[in-house]
């Protein structure tokens, strides 16, 4: 297929969109159905806040960018045609309802078809959000894009479950393919989707994938982007960018459950990960055992607070890598990566805006960003693009 620019796809090539719930659900920006033409606006996006700081290079979209999202969350409400599943309407509370999407998991949509059929089937209450009465919350799916496997969370009010088991085996028979079913208990009148609680109805409670080579342990609450195949792109970029001999000391900061410092462990001497979340933090371990991977350790705690104590105590890092949350990183944060005087920094973001702030702080003091890489990593979606870029030190 002939490309205008790298990563730019032709949109004459893709299919039609025609998405009916365009103009309420919110999920996405499908109002214009030329794939080329999100791209095009993307690297505009990215041009206006980047290209006053470094070169922006084109950006890298995807060949086929429909059903690429792993990860389903559907809300489920009760109205007086009956039980409806999907998403809140754009600024308010109320569900569209959601059959087919154009970029989620199509087998996830068949899954929660049927929870929905069984629902009603078993006389399930659904959970009002304004009475705060009744059962079923949520539904969220994650699905193993290589491995196949696939996790079922069922969100609900209370942790009673009547007729759990005879539910679960009905929910089984329709879909054989489901490897784990979990029960996640959120009594909180709070816009957050998971509570603390999990009973496990089925299976091992999590599931598995492979990302670039290493397999990743998935729970209800790991954070996993939901575009594997750009995903793979992207870090592919990273870990060329971070230029890796075997003998480097590379910290992962923000390393979730342990993701890109796994997928870097094996060009690199030694790779630090540290992470906030205590649970993420137990899963990258299980994954660093997964891969047999013996030069990598995780620490939870504060990226920052740890890299300025590795200076205090006079040692070095060759590379830091980091992937912070869309508000970016904070001064406190980019201050300790001076402390700290590596020789590369590989920034990845998913808000160019926080990224050009923070790369106009670094630039101030002494590190150089050699070029922004756009990564599209979420088709129809005007207002967000992932870039990553790397700094040297002057």
């Amino acid at each position: 297929m002939k490309q205008q620019n790298p990563g730019m796809v032709k949109g004459q090539n893709q299919i039609k969109a025609g998405c009916s719930y365009v103009k309420k659900c919110g999920g996405c920006d499908m109002n214009h159905d030329d794939y080329e033409w999100h791209l095009k606006n993307k690297q505009k996006m990215v041009e206006q806040k980047l290209q006053s700081i470094c070169k922006v290079f084109p950006i890298e979209g995807m060949e086929h960018p429909y059903h690429y999202r792993n990860k389903v969350h559907a809300v489920f409400a009760h109205t007086k045609q009956g039980i409806i599943s999907g998403v809140y309407e754009a600024g308010s509370q109320r569900v569209v309802p959601v059959e087919q999407c154009k970029i989620e998991d199509e087998k996830a949509d068949a899954i929660i078809q049927s929870i929905r059929q069984l629902a009603k089937t078993f006389r399930i209450k659904i959970y009002n959000e304004d009475t705060g009465y009744g059962f079923l919350r949520h539904v969220l799916i994650r699905r193993g894009f290589v491995s196949g496997e696939i996790l079922v969370v069922l969100v609900t009010a209370e942790p009673m479950f009547p007729s759990k088991n005879h539910f679960v085996r009905e929910l089984r028979k329709l879909h054989p393919e489901i490897t784990t079913i979990v029960q996640n208990i959120n009594a909180r009148n709070t816009s957050m989707v998971l509570g603390e609680r999990e009973i496990l109805l089925y299976g091992k409670g999590y599931i598995q994938d492979v990302l670039c080579g290493k397999v990743f342990r998935l729970s209800p609450k790991s954070f996993y982007q939901v575009n594997p195949v750009q995903t793979e792109k992207l870090y592919q970029k990273a870990i060329e960018l971070a230029a890796l001999t075997g003998k480097e000391c590379v910290i992962d900061a923000y390393c979730g459950i342990g993701t890109i410092g796994l997928i870097a462990s094996d060009k690199a001497k030694e790779v630090i990960g540290i992470e906030l979340n205590e649970a993420a933090v137990k899963d990258a371990k299980i994954n660093a055992k997964e891969n047999h991977a013996d030069n990598i350790k995780f620490y939870q705690g504060d990226a920052g607070k740890f890299m300025v104590k590795m200076a205090q105590r006079g040692e070095r890092a060759d590379v830091v890598i980091l992937d912070p949350p869309r508000a970016g990183s904070d001064e406190a944060f980019l201050s300790s990566i001076l402390k700290l005087a590596p020789k590369r920094v590989v920034y990845i973001s998913c808000n160019p805006e926080t990224l050009a702030r923070d790369l106009k702080y670094l630039k101030k003091h002494r590190y150089q960003p050699e070029g922004a890489y756009p990564f599209d990593m979420f088709p129809w979606s005007d207002k967000h693009a992932e870039v990553v870029t790397v700094l040297y030190k002057n």
